[in-house]
C-alpha cells in the first residue's frame, strides 16, 4: 500500500510516520507545504492513502486538489475546531484529532483498507469539505433518545443524561436518575449527534455532559477523574491526550 504524509510540522509528520511504520505500513514520502505538494503530485504516481493536516505552512491544503484531481483516499489530521470534526463525522470523513492515538491510527488504516477492498478508492468533494469548514453552519442536534424496554419505547431527553459509556461492545446512557439503558448507536455516532457545546468525548469510552461534572481530581499519568452524581460503574478519566481541550471546554 503507498501512503504519503502531507503534514505542516517535521516533527509531527516524521511522529506519524514512525507511528504508521510500527504497524508494519512503509511511508512513500513527507511533504509539508501546498507547493511542495504540487510538485510532487505533477511528478509521482497518485498514491492510495494520504494523511492530510488541514493547514500548511502556505495555506490550506484543499489548494493542492484546486489544481491536481486527487484519487487517493484522504485521512485528515488536524487539530482543527471542535465543529468542524462533528461535521466531518456527519459527513463519514475519517479523521484523526491530533496529538494521534495510535490505536485510533490503526483503526482508521483498518478501515480503509476494508473499504478498499470492497468498494476501491472513492474521490471526495474538497470543496464541499473546504466550505464546510471555511463557513461552518448552524446545526441541529439530538434532543432526545428512544430506547427499547421489552416491547415498549422510552423517550430520554438530553437533559436527563448525566454520561454515556461503551462496555462489552454495546453503548449505554446513564440517566440522572441512576438509570442505565443500550441504545443501537455507537458512541462515535452518537458524538457527532449531541452538541459540542454541551458534551465532551474525554475517552474512547465515556461521553459526558458539562452540567454532570460534579468534581474533578488528578489522577496518575497526568490524567483527569471526573465524579458523576449517580454512576458508580467504571472509573471516568479523561484520556491524557484530551485533557487540554477538556479544559478548555470547561472554559
Amino acid at each position: 500500500m503507498n501512503i504519503i504524509i502531507i503534514e505542516d510540522e517535521k516533527p509531527a509528520a516524521r511522529l506519524l510516520q514512525r507511528k504508521i511504520e510500527k504497524l508494519g505500513y512503509s511511508i512513500a514520502t513527507l511533504l509539508h507545504s501546498v507547493e511542495e505538494s504540487l510538485v510532487w503530485f505533477q511528478s509521482n504516481p497518485q498514491p492510495d492513502l494520504i494523511f492530510l493536516d488541514i493547514q500548511l505552512s502556505d495555506g490550506l491544503s484543499f489548494e493542492i486538489f484546486e489544481q491536481i484531481d486527487i484519487k487517493s483516499a484522504v485521512i485528515f489530521t488536524t487539530a482543527y475546531d471542535e465543529y468542524a470534526l462533528r461535521a466531518f463525522k456527519l459527513n463519514s470523513i475519517d479523521y484523526l484529532l491530533k496529538p494521534i492515538d495510535e490505536e485510533e491510527l490503526a483503526t482508521a488504516i483498518a478501515k480503509f483498507k476494508n473499504q478498499f477492498q470492497i468498494n476501491g478508492i472513492s474521490s471526495l468533494d474538497f470543496e464541499a469539505i473546504k466550505r464546510m469548514l471555511v463557513n461552518p453552519v448552524e446545526r441541529e442536534y439530538r434532543k432526545r433518545f428512544s430506547v427499547k424496554i421489552g416491547q415498549q419505547l422510552k423517550v430520554i431527553d438530553v437533559a436527563e443524561i448525566e454520561c454515556l459509556y461503551s462496555e462489552n461492545k454495546g453503548t449505554y446512557i446513564h440517566t440522572l436518575d441512576n438509570r442505565d439503558y443500550l441504545i443501537d448507536s455507537s458512541l462515535e455516532i452518537v458524538e457527532a449527534e449531541l452538541n459540542p457545546k454541551e458534551f465532551y468525548r474525554i475517552s474512547r469510552k465515556f461521553i459526558i455532559p458539562m452540567q454532570s461534572v460534579k468534581e474533578i481530581q488528578v489522577y496518575s499519568n497526568s490524567r483527569l477523574k471526573i465524579s458523576l452524581p449517580t454512576y458508580k460503574g467504571e472509573e471516568v478519566i479523561v484520556a491524557r491526550e484530551r485533557v487540554a481541550d477538556f479544559k478548555d471546554w470547561l472554559g
